[in-house]
């Protein structure tokens, strides 16, 4: 039987979502303004879809945090492992930043292609120590495919 730590897991939870927390600094401020300028495509989801998209996947991310987090640190493929999430997140966070900080869609389009990378290494690094860590990660990839493409078509339509 599988035994929870359950101040693990929340850690684990609220460091991801801090992650968020940090990312929102930048863009809540540029939604109704310069973000609202952009021409987007057609596809593109419409703002409120982005508040429960993002929170439910920081909290599966942290899920699968703690699921690799809980089985040590003593293998070196679980500290590689678990550095290279972190450097996901971070730029994760750095993206908003780019993106919506520094309204740069271009270099936001740099930043989510290198956080797309680090993503796919995390679940593959992930998938060698818990299966279920890297399927958690699955929702996440697919969004931030989504967004990559969605950055792009702005990045197009705007500054092209």
């Amino acid at each position: 039987m599988v035994k929870l730590k359950i101040g693990r897991l929340m850690a684990a939870i609220i460091i991801c979502q801090l992650a968020g927390i940090i990312g929102s600094v930048f863009t809540l401020q540029s939604i109704p303004s310069w973000y609202a300028t952009l021409v987007k495509p057609s596809f593109a989801p419409p703002n409120w879809l982005f508040g429960p998209v993002w929170i439910t996947l920081y909290t599966l991310m942290g899920i699968s945090l703690y699921l690799v987090w809980d089985k040590g640190f003593k293998k070196k493929e679980n500290k590689i492992a678990l550095y290279i999430f972190a450097a996901q997140l971070a730029l994760n966070a750095m993206w908003s930043v780019v993106f919506f900080g520094l309204k740069s869609t271009f270099y936001g389009l740099m930043t989510i292609v290198v956080l797309w990378i680090a993503i796919a290494a995390t679940i593959i690094s992930f998938y060698k120590i818990s299966k279920k860590a890297a399927w958690l990660l699955v929702p996440y990839i697919t969004w931030v495919s989504i967004a990559t493409v969605l950055n792009f078509y702005i990045w197009q339509l705007n500054f092209g």
